[in-house]
């Protein structure tokens, strides 16, 4: 059987204008994220969101970041965005993400004393563990955690976040082996609007990443 080289999937972030959805596009992102949160400098209205998800091509998920939603607003927004994935990013219980009956990621805000591998435990119905930098609020603050944080046996699938961009994410990449890279502010231009050129170094970037892992392992 052939094996088929790695390859890390993307998730572009905070995405509030037209422009910027077809340039994460058009750079090979799999997944795009609205932020439904509404004291986030990228938050957008759920009508936006349901929206600018309508533009998107087949293959490309939209994904609805939610921080400690009422069951009433999850299902408004599955309502609206019926194709979405969800992203809890708060306090939320497994229970409490298994409750919309959806695939969903979870964050997880990574510091010093943090058991990765214990919350993990906790979120087995989990499709990923979105690994953000533990900030003042719910994620987007666009710092680097210590990626000695992780440990290897991490039961769920990785999603690298926190401050990456096109000049760290191979790094970031090469340690982690990630499944997924998410980046939000290292590619924008102000909070909320990207810039269309940081889009493609950092897609092309985690390319570079996945052809150095493909060329050492052969």
């Amino acid at each position: 059987m052939t094996v088929l080289p790695q390859r890390t999937r993307i998730k572009i972030c905070g995405l509030t204008r037209e422009a910027d959805l077809d340039v994460a596009v058009e750079s090979g992102a799999d997944a795009v994220g609205f932020v439904l949160y509404p004291k986030s400098p990228r938050a957008v209205s759920l009508e936006r969101a349901a929206e600018l998800a309508r533009s998107l091509p087949p293959f490309v998920t939209p994904v609805i970041l939610l921080v400690n939603a009422t069951p009433a607003e999850i299902d408004a927004a599955l309502a609206a965005l019926p194709q979405a994935l969800i992203q809890f990013h708060g306090d939320e219980t497994c229970a409490a993400c298994e409750a919309p009956g959806r695939p969903y990621l979870r964050a997880a805000r990574m510091a010093p004393g943090f058991d990765l591998v214990d919350f993990a435990t906790r979120f087995p119905s989990a499709q990923a563990i979105l690994l953000d930098a533990h900030v003042e609020g719910y994620g987007g603050g666009g710092k680097v955690f210590d990626w000695s944080l992780i440990p290897a046996n991490v039961p769920r699938p990785v999603v690298l976040s926190g401050g990456l961009h096109a000049g760290n994410v191979i790094e970031g990449i090469l340690q982690v082996r990630p499944w997924a890279v998410d980046v939000s502010t290292g590619v924008e231009a102000a909070k909320g609007i990207k810039d269309a050129g940081l889009i493609r170094r950092f897609c092309e970037a985690v390319r570079e990443a996945d052809a150095r892992i493909a060329d050492s392992e052969t």
